[in-house]
């Protein structure tokens, strides 16, 4: 049996560090790369970020979104996307965000982690904000196929202030209370010293404090955007995650990817070096 999903990333974290390439193909950055801002555009933007990704960085993650644009001939370009990464032995995190209920639900989870499905990835980012147990399907899934889940915990967008700050009767943080109840998941079924599937976003800029965040048990990857662009920067990894560092998948697109085509390898090469200095140094 392969290992689960946790493990996995565990051992491309130790492997590669925990520098994770974005595939966003804006409309800007398709301009810059002389690409057209088309389905043709978007597949060869996102073939070019594997072939600068493999064998340097440990995972990628597209975002569905700038594919789903194109309609059908935007998800068969992400199709080939991600069969390349799988190809280059990159973990894969489908950048989706589903959130639903019931059947709706499994269905989005059926679409992202069963393998041999066209838009099969390694892990799939989902939001819980319609209750922890509205995924139960997702779980369940993940779970028989070796996959994984990033649960939406601690964003760092300023509109969700409100509502993830907000407290329960327990005096938890929304935030707070969702990772634990995802924790507990991981705790049923996740061997003993090994790192949960079940992980989370939470965002590099995310002051745990401000949000009532504390380390969790068992350890399980945490999907962090936030690094580069947005202002957090590689050295800020241990500072900002504390003793939960080790977990951290350090999500960088924009300020990579505006490196243009001739030097993305020599960025992400450059960018990893610098994560790796923190984590391995």
């Amino acid at each position: 049996m392969s290992p689960r999903f946790g493990e996995r990333v565990r051992a491309a974290l130790d492997a590669r560090g925990p520098l994770c390439v974005g595939i966003d193909p804006h409309a800007s950055l398709l301009g810059s790369w002389g690409l057209s801002d088309d389905a043709a555009g978007v597949r060869e933007f996102g073939l070019r970020t594997v072939d600068a990704a493999a064998g340097r960085a440990a995972i990628v993650k597209p975002q569905v979104s700038f594919f789903e644009r194109f309609g059908s001939a935007g998800i068969a370009a992400l199709e080939d996307v991600l069969l390349a990464a799988h190809a280059a032995d990159l973990l894969v995190i489908a950048d989706a965000k589903r959130g639903d209920i019931g059947s709706t639900m499994d269905a989005y989870a059926a679409a992202w982690l069963t393998p041999g499905s066209s838009l099969e990835a390694d892990a799939v980012t989902v939001n819980p904000f319609l209750g922890v147990g509205a995924l139960d399907g997702a779980f369940a899934l993940a779970e028989r196929t070796g996959k994984g889940l990033f649960v939406l915990a601690a964003t760092s967008n300023p509109e969700a202030r409100l509502l993830q700050r907000s407290t329960n009767d327990q005096g938890s943080t929304v935030s707070a209370a969702l990772i634990a109840e995802v924790s507990a998941r991981n705790a049923q079924t996740t061997p003993a010293g090994e790192w949960g599937s079940f992980g989370f976003v939470i965002g590099a800029t995310v002051d745990w404090a401000d949000a009532g965040l504390a380390p969790f048990a068992p350890a399980a990857p945490i999907l962090a955007p936030g690094f580069g662009v947005q202002g957090a920067a590689p050295e800020d990894l241990r500072l900002r995650f504390g003793a939960m560092s080790e977990c951290v998948i350090a999500s960088e697109s924009r300020s990579i990817l505006m490196a243009g085509p001739a030097d993305l390898a020599a960025a992400i090469d450059a960018r990893n070096a610098q994560y790796l200095e923190v984590t391995h140094g």
